[in-house]
């Protein structure tokens, strides 16, 4: 019996623990929420504070500046000689030396200079280059696709054999273009084939031509551009209308290239003076007077020898 009441007399004791603790936590609990509260009411008066302050400040702010326009507006208009609000500052003449002046100068226009020392080098590098460039005394247009006989390194010099200092340099140039026209439009694309055909034939830097028939079935009318070749040498055998065939001819051993690489189509051909795009007539009959002995010249040369 003693056993049972103290069994009940500790799950007493037992019982009033637990709600102790469970009064405790709820007394920490509502103590932590009641502080955080007026943390936060403590916050809010101290941002609603700021807020005001920061209103007054602006507020305060605009009535200055609104102030300030309507005396600057009576100065203006003559409603008052002086303004108590308005103020003019005068900054204090800085005195500098001659060398500070200098310095100061460069400082303040460093990027000026710069870019005008970039546009004088530019310049002068570009006058250099206009006046040092070769000035031939005669251009030869190729206008097929043949590398062997366009880039060989002798072929300039064949036809300068038999040129002479036409612009008065003291030496003599001729200048073969090589504008690879052919088949494969990629590869026209990628050599700037266009622009260059474009800039040489409708000017009249050139009458001379070498060719073949694709330059004749693409880009020249031979009626109606060329030099009827047949009415000035008309015992040549190897002339046939507008065209010189050099296939049977020693032209290839003076340029330093196999017989083999010469086709049967190529010829030389001299272009018939007339107005084009950015030349006259008249200049290119000019041209073609100069440039026609040393043609003449070749073509007697080739024809006379042994096969």
């Amino acid at each position: 019996m003693k056993e049972k009441e103290k069994n009940i007399e500790n799950t007493s004791e037992q019982n009033d623990k637990i709600v102790m603790d469970k009064s405790v936590f709820k007394v920490n609990k509502e103590l932590r929420k009641k502080q955080e509260e007026e943390q936060a009411k403590k916050e809010q008066e101290i941002a609603e504070k700021y807020a005001q302050r920061e209103k007054e400040k602006q507020e305060a702010y605009e009535k200055k500046l609104h102030d300030e326009k309507i005396e600057l507006m009576r100065l203006k208009q003559g409603i008052v000689e002086e303004s108590e609000t308005i103020h003019e500052e005068k900054e204090e003449e800085i005195k500098l030396s001659f060398g500070k002046k200098i310095s100061n100068f460069f400082y303040h226009n460093k990027w000026w200079l710069v870019l005008c020392v970039f546009l004088l080098g530019l310049g002068s590098f570009l006058v250099y280059d206009l006046l040092s460039k070769p000035n031939p005394d005669m251009i030869v247009l190729m206008l097929c696709d043949n590398n062997f006989v366009g880039d060989s390194p002798f072929i300039e010099e064949y036809f300068e054999e038999y040129a002479e200092d036409s612009n008065g340099n003291g030496k003599v140039l001729v200048s073969v273009y090589n504008i690879p026209y052919g088949d494969d439009e990629y590869q026209n694309y990628i050599n700037g084939v266009s622009t260059k055909l474009t800039t040489y034939l409708n000017s009249d830097d050139a009458v001379m031509l070498i060719g073949n028939k694709k330059t004749t079935d693409d880009l020249l009318i031979p009626e109606d551009s060329l030099v009827d070749l047949s009415s000035i040498y008309p015992d040549d055998p190897h002339v046939n209308r507008y065209f010189y065939y050099i296939k049977d001819t020693k032209f290839a051993e003076h340029i330093g290239v196999s017989p083999d690489v010469i086709t049967d189509d190529m010829f030389f051909a001299l272009r018939k003076p007339k107005d084009v795009m950015n030349a006259s007539q008249k200049e290119m009959q000019e041209t073609y007077d100069k440039d026609f002995p040393v043609f003449d010249k070749v073509v007697k040369a080739l024809s006379s020898e042994e096969e």
